[in-house]
């Protein structure tokens, strides 16, 4: 599968493992990750650090592509919620230790999340 990006220089420079627009060709496989929050395996328990719950979302995510036959060079596109705008430094370190150089199209938004435990919620998209 052909993965195009589009970052023309017309417009404002691209942040660290983000591009502006990433096209896909047809017949290429699509997977919709939806969001995954840090909870532990047993679904009950959840690491009070933002990093310890980014490090299981980031582990979780691996594991769906692996599941798909994808690594996370398959991502196109990672949307990030953060529970406050703190965790921005955070974050930025995360993505750049599981995505390396790679650079997805990036979408981080600061809201109220669902659970007051939660300090992210990452959901993510992967073609092949």
């Amino acid at each position: 599968m052909a993965i195009l990006k589009h970052n023309p220089p017309s417009l404002f420079p691209q942040y660290k493992n983000y591009s502006h627009a990433i096209e896909t060709s047809s017949g290429s496989r699509h997977l919709f990750i939806s969001g995954l929050n840090g909870y532990e395996k047993d679904g009950q328990s959840m690491p009070e650090s933002f990093t310890e719950q980014g490090e299981l979302i980031w582990k979780y995510i691996g594991e769906i592509l692996k599941s798909a036959n994808m690594s996370y060079n398959n991502l196109i596109s990672v949307r990030t919620y953060l529970s406050s705008p703190e965790y921005d430094a955070e974050n930025m370190a995360l993505r750049k230790k599981f995505l390396g150089d790679h650079e997805p199209t990036l979408t981080v938004i600061c809201c109220q999340l669902l659970e007051t435990k939660w300090k992210l919620e990452v959901e993510a998209i992967a073609a092949d």
